[in-house]
C-alpha cells in the first residue's frame, strides 16, 4: 500500500532520517513509534507531499508520488490520503457539516456525491446529528471524530493519524483507540499511526515500528515479538519500564554489580549472557519476584498501591530496582510493607553489553 525507499531527509546539514526503507501493507494498522525528534513526524510530511526528501522514493498504491531522480512530485491533493492530526485542525468558523465537506469542495466533487460522502463519513465516526454543531460545542473527542470523518472523505484507502490522541484524557484516549481499531476493521483502511506513546501502539496496531533517536529502525514486529524478543537494548528499554543492572563473572558465578559477593544470583551462566563482555541485565518489573529462599536481599523503599496491581521499589545496597506485582498475586496472604527485607529472584531476563562507564 505504501512504500518508502531509500529515503533521506535533511534540514540544512541536520539529516533527519537516511536511506529509510519501510513496506506498509495494505488493510492494517502500522504504527511508528519513537523518542521526539526521531524523524516520525518528517516521514508523515513526506508521504503527504509537504516536504520533498533530498534522496529517495516513495509509493503509494503501487504509483510513484516521489522520486528526485525520476523528477516525480505529485501534489498533495493528488496522493488522496487523509490526514488526522494531534490538534485535530478543525476549522473553528466551520460547522461539522462544513469542515467534513472542505476536502470535497477543494476537490470539486458534485454536490449530491458530496453529501453522500459526508453523511457516511459522519455515521462511520458516530457524530450523526451533530451536522450543524460548531467546534466550540463539542467536546475534544468529539473534534477529534470530526477530523477522522474529514480524513475519511480524502481518502478511504489510507489514512495517517500523527499524534492523534495526545491532548485526550486518559478514559478518552482509551475509547479513541478502540474506535479507530472498530472503524478500521469496518472499512479495512490501511492506517499509519504516528505516536510516542509505545502502550497506545502495541494495543492499536498490527504491527510496530521502533524508531532509534537517530531516524533508524530498530525492530518491526506484533506487540508480542517486541515484548517477548527486544531486538536490542534500545527496544527493551524504550518499551515499557524496564530495569538495568550491571553484572559480573568471577570464577563461574554470577554477581549483581555494586552488590556484596555473598548476594551471587547465579552459580552458572544465564541463558544469553555474552561471554567475554561486560554485560548489564535488563529484566522488566513483572519479572521480579520475591522469594525468600533467594541469596539477593533488598529493602522496599516505598509501596504504591495503583488499582491492577502494587509497584514496589526494592534497594539492593546501592541499586534501586523496581518490582511490580498484580492485585491476585498479592493475596498470597503476606503484605509487604515499607521497611520490610524481601528476596528477589529474576525471571526473563535478558542481557546486553555494558555501555562506556556502566561498569
Amino acid at each position: 500500500m505504501v512504500k518508502y525507499e531509500n529515503v533521506t531527509v535533511r534540514y540544512g546539514s541536520h539529516t533527519v532520517v537516511e536511506n529509510f526503507s519501510l513496506e506498509v501493507h495494505k488493510g492494517e494498522i502500522l504504527g511508528i513509534v519513537g523518542p521526539s525528534g526521531c524523524g516520525k513526524t518528517t516521514l508523515v510530511r513526506a508521504l503527504g507531499g509537504f516536504l520533498n526528501p533530498d534522496h529517495g522514493e516513495i509509493s503509494i498504491n503501487g504509483e510513484l508520488v516521489y522520486s528526485k531522480s525520476k523528477r516525480i512530485n505529485r501534489s498533495p491533493e493528488a496522493r488522496r490520503l487523509g490526514i488526522v492530526f494531534q490538534d485535530y485542525a478543525v476549522w473553528p468558523h466551520l460547522s461539522v457539516w462544513d469542515n467534513v465537506m472542505y476536502p470535497l469542495k477543494k476537490r470539486r466533487v458534485p454536490k449530491d456525491k458530496a453529501a453522500e460522502m459526508v453523511r457516511h463519513a459522519l455515521e462511520q465516526v458516530r457524530m450523526k446529528g451533530y451536522e450543524k454543531y460548531m467546534p466550540s460545542q463539542l467536546s475534544g473527542g468529539q473534534q477529534q471524530r470530526v477530523a477522522i470523518a474529514r480524513a475519511l472523505t480524502c481518502s478511504n484507502d489510507l489514512i495517517i493519524m500523527d499524534e492523534p490522541i495526545t491532548n485526550l484524557d486518559a478514559k478518552l484516549r482509551e475509547g479513541m483507540l478502540d474506535e479507530i481499531r472498530m472503524l478500521q476493521q469496518r472499512l479495512q483502511t490501511t492506517i499509519i499511526y504516528i505516536t510516542h506513546d509505545q502502550e497506545a501502539a502495541l494495543q492499536l496496531c498490527d504491527r510496530v515500528v521502533i524508531m532509534e533517536p537517530n531516524g533508524r529502525i530498530s525492530q518491526i514486529g506484533t506487540d508480542e515479538e517486541i515484548i517477548e524478543h527486544p531486538a536490542n537494548r534500545f527496544v527493551f528499554s524504550f518499551i515499557g519500564v524496564s530495569n538495568f543492572i550491571p553484572v559480573v563473572e568471577r570464577a563461574g558465578r554470577y554477581y549483581l554489580w555494586q552488590v556484596k559477593e555473598e548476594l551471587c544470583y547465579a552459580a552458572s551462566a544465564p541463558r544469553g549472557y555474552l561471554s567475554g563482555k561486560a554485560n548489564v541485565m535488563g529484566v522488566r518489573p513483572m519479572d521480579i519476584v520475591f522469594d525468600g529462599a533467594s541469596p539477593v536481599k533488598g529493602v522496599i523503599t516505598q509501596a504504591v498501591f495503583l488499582g491492577s496491581l502494587y509497584n514496589f521499589f526494592v534497594r539492593v545496597n546501592d541499586v534501586e530496582l523496581r518490582v511490580q506485582r498484580s492485585t491476585l498475586d498479592s493475596l498470597d496472604g503476606h503484605e509487604y510493607r515499607e521497611g520490610e527485607t524481601v528476596g528477589l529472584r529474576f525471571l526473563n531476563e535478558k542481557y546486553y553489553e555494558a555501555e562506556e562507564g556502566e561498569v
